[in-house]
């Protein structure tokens, strides 16, 4: 039997309180049609990844500073699956999309200062595709 997940209450916060959508494989690309800009939070596990915690409380005052950007939790269970398709290599994540196009991603926590021109900066880049995690592949 698995064990049981660690609690949460930052992060259950944001889509108990605050209403962010809870992600994953069956609903993400619906989401992503519905909206112009987006981040996705990805968490994993708070015991491995304290900084998730740190993340969780900063990404409403993000919101509320980039006001066009629409937040949204991927579910755990669906995160490494997800992740594959994103391509950041750490945890936790933010992953800025315009619709269902990747732009980039912010991993770990990061001082205040530092989001606000990331963020601005990822706004005006255009789509790209993300970076493998993988073996890279090599062409003769």
């Amino acid at each position: 039997m698995p064990p049981e997940p660690t609690p949460t209450p930052l992060i259950d916060r944001l889509s108990e309180e605050l209403n962010y959508p809870l992600l994953d494989l069956s609903n993400i690309d619906e989401f992503l049609a519905q909206h112009d800009h987006s981040v996705l939070f990805f968490t994993q596990d708070i015991v491995r990844f304290p900084e998730s915690n740190d993340v969780a409380v900063v990404l409403p005052e993000l919101i509320t500073v980039f006001s066009t950007l629409v937040p949204a939790v991927i579910a755990r269970s669906d995160e490494k699956k997800l992740q594959s398709l994103y391509g950041f290599r750490s945890w936790p994540a933010l992953v800025f999309m315009r619709g269902d196009q990747y732009l980039d991603a912010i991993t770990g926590i990061q001082d205040w200062n530092d989001y606000l021109p990331m963020i601005q900066k990822i706004f005006e880049s255009e789509p790209k595709r993300p970076l493998s995690i993988g073996v890279p592949v090599v062409s003769n």
